[in-house]
């Protein structure tokens, strides 16, 4: 933990770095943190920070730049951004004007949130969550693989690939489809999946098990395979990337639903932002700052944005979590 001079001087450093981009010099962190103290003393302050870990000094004669280690120091202890008046009525006016279908409202959410924030933005959909099951229905696709297809009350259909390890036979498959209808009946997937341990075993053959057991797993899976991804503002790549090799490394990212997936997800409820090598990836220049949102009914996405490292973390934080909230306003109705 820094002292709070120090700590002064770091965020100092952080916000001129991500306004200019330009290593920045002592006289520079001397003017913008305010404090009251000279020159020799921020010089000394900065090697100090330098020895922890927080900031790096690319050549000898340059001045300094945060490293990840410093930009996780700076936004677990920096406040969110008061946005601008325009900006806040913006958000607000989208969400209340736009009554569109919940595809084209979080494709639209996304455009809103990169136009606003000057980042890339990812919506990833709701998956089934907490909509209710009206019917599971299982199809033999031959040998061991089975299509088990659940419909919730929305309409909303997901489909998912069950493999066992035995040809099914006809019997055991219908007997099995009537006990997963039973289970899932009016309750979500997480419910039905709890209605599904607690069949007795008594009068079910060992058959039946597997295959019920098989297809309550796969429809676990179905709550993420179902939630739609959406991307907005790829043009912005260029102009936050100077480096083209940079540029492509994150590019190839977006175009992996799966990776970007993965690294927009997070464990923690809220917001979370993740810097560096956080996302598990090497070399890359990313950041993504992203929060959940609450959907109602049809559970929870989240919503997020990409960015260098050097990205406006206030700011951008505080426009994630107020589109979030919007978002979770119009879905909630």
């Amino acid at each position: 933990m820094l002292d709070d001079r120090r700590s002064q001087v770091l965020q100092a450093l952080v916000e001129e770095y991500i306004s200019t981009g330009q290593p920045v010099s002592s006289r520079a962190v001397l003017v913008n943190s305010g404090l009251n103290v000279s020159s020799a003393t921020i010089r000394n302050d900065l090697a100090k920070l330098e020895s922890y870990g927080f900031i790096s000094q690319p050549h000898t004669s340059a001045g300094r730049v945060p490293t990840p280690q410093g930009y996780r120091y700076f936004v677990d202890h920096c406040s969110p951004a008061r946005l601008r008046s325009a900006t806040r009525v913006r958000i607000e006016s989208f969400f209340t004007d736009v009554h569109h279908e919940l595809s084209r409202l979080l494709k639209e959410t996304s455009g809103m949130l990169s136009d606003i924030s000057h980042y890339p933005a990812v919506v990833i959909g709701p998956g089934l969550g907490t909509e209710s099951v009206s019917g599971v229905h299982l199809v033999h696709l031959g040998d061991s693989v089975l299509l088990a297809v659940i419909v919730a009350h929305s309409g909303r259909v997901s489909r998912e690939i069950v493999r066992l390890s035995f040809d099914p036979a006809d019997q055991d498959l219908a007997r099995a489809e009537a006990l997963l209808e039973r289970c899932y009946a009016d309750a979500s997937v997480e419910d039905g999946a709890d209605a599904v341990k607690q069949l007795s075993t008594g009068d079910i053959s060992t058959q039946v098990r597997a295959i019920i057991n098989a297809v309550a797993i796969s429809l676990r899976r179905s709550e993420e395979s179902t939630s739609d991804i959406y991307v907005g503002g790829t043009s912005q790549l260029a102009a936050l990337w100077e480096d083209l090799a940079a540029m492509s490394a994150v590019l190839g990212l977006i175009e992996r639903e799966a990776v970007l997936r993965d690294i927009l997800e997070s464990d923690q409820a809220g917001t979370a932002v993740r810097i560096g090598n956080e996302l598990n990836m090497d070399d890359v220049d990313l950041s993504v700052v992203s929060t959940t949102y609450e959907a109602g009914e049809r559970g929870r996405g989240r919503i997020g944005v990409l960015g260098p490292m050097r990205m406006d973390y206030r700011r951008t934080i505080k426009i994630v979590e107020e589109v979030g909230d919007g978002l979770a306003d119009s879905l909630g109705h």
